[in-house]
Parts: structure tokens; sequence; C-alpha cells
């Protein structure tokens, strides 16, 4: 009888410790997320009534193809939150990460229809439809995630001058300069930035999907 509680006083200890080591949920980090206007991402807090947003910096509208040959554009993304990134089929580097960790977001909001993915190609003469699709057949990306080519200066455009991808700050880049980045900037209903997050690191990207769960309280 000793001997058995004895086993009992050294294992359940150690059975509920592990249980309550168990990994808790990511939170957002604030109640409500910031929105962003420039290349440094210095956040503002703005009411959501306030007559600053009329004008504040906005995704504009584009066209564009994704992997299914559809044509994608902002009204694809009406009353949608989404997460964006630029990204290269046959990217040998940071690419592949890239597209684990989103996955990761792709799987938090499978059945959710508020939250989209946008991921753009860089390379749009290589990726082309038929690519686009080799890849998401091959990276097991669903209906609620569009990768898309199309024009590369509107590409380019929308990644420097609208989402601000790019860190070289006061450095103009032309259409000859390779865009390549790891962030993943996060877009809510009304087309405002509301995040930006490392694409290559998992916490951050645990922190992306919290921070979407934030929004979609607003």
């Amino acid at each position: 009888m000793k001997k058995y509680s004895f086993f009992l006083l050294v294992i359940l200890p150690f059975f509920f410790g592990c249980k309550n080591d168990k990994k808790q949920e990511v939170a957002s980090r604030v109640a409500e997320l910031p929105f962003y206007n420039s290349p440094t991402f210095t956040p503002k807090w703005l009411d959501k009534k306030s007559n600053e947003l009329k004008g504040f910096h906005k995704i504009p509208d584009f066209k564009l193809t994704n992997q299914n040959g559809e044509i994608i554009t902002q009204k694809t993304f009406e009353n949608k939150i989404y997460v964006t990134d630029f990204f290269f089929t046959t990217c040998p580097g940071i690419c592949p990460m890239m597209t684990k960790n989103m996955t990761m977001v792709q799987e938090a909001f499978k059945n959710d229809n508020e939250v989209l993915m946008l991921s753009h190609s860089v390379t749009p003469t290589i990726d082309s439809v038929p690519q686009l699709k080799k890849y998401a057949l091959e990276k097991q990306i669903g209906n609620n995630w569009h990768l898309v080519t199309g024009n590369k200066k509107e590409i380019y455009d929308l990644g420097r001058q609208w989402y601000f991808v790019e860190e070289d700050l006061g450095e103009p880049k032309g259409l000859d300069d390779f865009l390549h980045t790891e962030n993943f900037i996060l877009i809510d209903k009304n087309k405002h930035i509301r995040g930006i997050y490392n694409g290559l690191n998992k916490n951050s990207v645990e922190q992306l999907i919290a921070d979407i769960n934030t929004l979609k309280l607003e």
C-alpha cells in the first residue's frame, strides 16, 4: 500500500504538471488594432468613426488572375479580411517557409468565409496560371487562398507603394529591382492596413492569427 501511495505522489503531480504546460492560444496584443499609412509602419490609433479615416491610406483596386484562371479584384475581397504577401513558385529561399506559415492562417480560418489570403507572384512571366495551379496543388492551397499573376508593374507598385512590404526606406526602386520580402500584411474590410508580420517566424504568424480574430470583432 505504501508503494502504491508513493507511486501516486510521484506520478500524479507530473501528469497534471504536463497538462498545465500545454501551450496556450496566443492572444492579441491589444483590444483594437492600429492603422498604418506609411513604410515606417508607425501605428495610428484612430476611432472607427474618425473623419481622418475617410481619407486614410487604402489599398486601391487591382485586376489580377488567380491559380484557377479567375479574375481577382477588390470586389473579391468585399467585406473580407485578408492577409497578403509576395512570393514566386521557383523561389529556393524564403518562399517555401512563407508558404508553410501562411498555411497556418489557411488552416485557422478554413471554415471562415470572412477571411482570405492573397499571394502575389513577383515573377509573373514565369508564374503562369498553370504554374500557379501546379504549386497550389503541391502545397494543398484551398479556395480561401488566391495565388495571383498579372502585370508586373501593377504587382510591384502594389507591393511597394500600397502594401509597403519592403524595408529599404528612402531608397527608390524601379521595375528591374527585384521585389523580395518575408512580410505578411493584414488588411481589414475597409482596405486599411492593420498589421505587418514576419512570415518566416511562426510566433509572428500565430500573433497574426490572434489579431485577425480581434479584427473580426470590430
